[in-house]
């Protein structure tokens, strides 16, 4: 959980698509951990009588691989086929489902017995013609950008969040070091049954709540991206530096891809030493390459070829020189 590489993996999986006037780029990289725990789902048509809906969601495992995987491969049709999903009532299904899934996984023989000890964060967003539904459970986080800054941001929960801090503690834990009972770093989390023990407790109301907080935004004209990223991310770049950076990119390119894979790869040079993903999601109000952006940035690369070309001139210069 805490180990690390001599070196971080850069290989990075990539991931793209389009659908109902949305497009997509996914970055992964398993960077300085020993194990590649981070699970993503990216889907442009949810089936029957949900073709102009879209989902996407990341899930950052912890203490094992094996959680994060479920919840990606499960987690979109535990919630549509929910009675309340199928009767329109969007929120109250994305809830159920989040907590039938947590029931469910429960009973798989290697989580019942204790022998695996994996849970994962997750959040996810359901997007419709109209609204854009998000979904959050630990700390990984959503930030949805509008005319260049980020106007919507999940909040990550910590334990030391009043509220969550008080859950911990009535049910019998404590908050030490900013984790709970001094291990676990998040506050809510999918899996972690060690941590949801108790049979005199609602499954809300555990040491680890698989409780999701779910926020709706209208959708508007301005809408530039949404962002979905685990804490690899966040850790080292703010919502505000995450929306400058992709909005300056995306004046210079349309590949989505490419822009997820600068960001992972400035979040590992900035220091981050966990898993990386993230997933770009661009509204049609997001901004297009432009003449002027394309010939500025071939321009700084003409200029750092120089420079670089000069330093090694001047290197080679003083190597012979001794």
């Amino acid at each position: 959980m805490g180990a690390f590489l001599e070196k971080p993996k850069t290989d990075k999986f990539n991931e793209h698509g389009e659908g109902n006037g949305l497009r997509y780029g996914v970055s992964s990289m398993q960077g300085w951990r020993c194990e590649m725990e981070d699970a993503h789902m990216a889907s442009t048509n949810l089936g029957e009588g949900l073709e102009d809906w879209n989902y996407f969601a990341v899930f950052d495992g912890h203490a094992g691989v094996k959680v994060s995987k479920l919840c990606a491969q499960n987690l979109l049709n535990c919630i549509i086929q929910t009675e309340e999903f199928r009767d329109k009532d969007i929120i109250k299904g994305i809830h159920s489902g989040f907590l039938q899934l947590d029931e469910r996984m429960r009973n798989i023989p290697e989580l019942a017995s204790g022998d695996d000890k994996s849970g994962t964060t997750a959040v996810c967003t359901f997007i419709s013609k109209d609204q854009i539904y998000i979904a959050n459970c630990g700390d990984s986080r959503a930030v949805l950008c509008r005319n260049g800054a980020p106007i919507f941001s999940t909040q990550d929960h910590k334990p030391i969040l009043p509220g969550e801090k008080q859950r911990i503690q009535n049910a019998g834990g404590s908050v030490m070091i900013q984790r709970v009972n001094g291990s676990l770093a998040v506050s809510r989390a999918l899996g972690d049954y060690d941590y949801k023990s108790s049979k005199e407790l609602g499954q809300c109301e555990q040491l680890v709540s698989p409780e999701p907080e779910i926020f709706v935004q209208d959708r508007h004209a301005e809408d530039e991206f949404l962002v979905l990223a685990c804490d690899g991310i966040w850790d080292v770049m703010s919502n505000q530096n995450v929306c400058n950076f992709v909005h300056s990119r995306l004046s210079i390119t349309d590949n989505l891809e490419e822009i997820a894979n600068q960001v992972v790869d400035t979040c590992l040079h900035k220091g981050s030493r966990d898993n990386m993903s993230i997933i770009i999601i661009t509204f049609p109000g997001a901004p297009q390459p432009t003449p002027e952006g394309i010939a500025a940035e071939e321009e700084l690369d003409n200029n750092l070829r120089k420079t670089i070309k000069g330093c090694y001139k001047r290197i080679k210069f003083r190597s012979k020189s001794i």
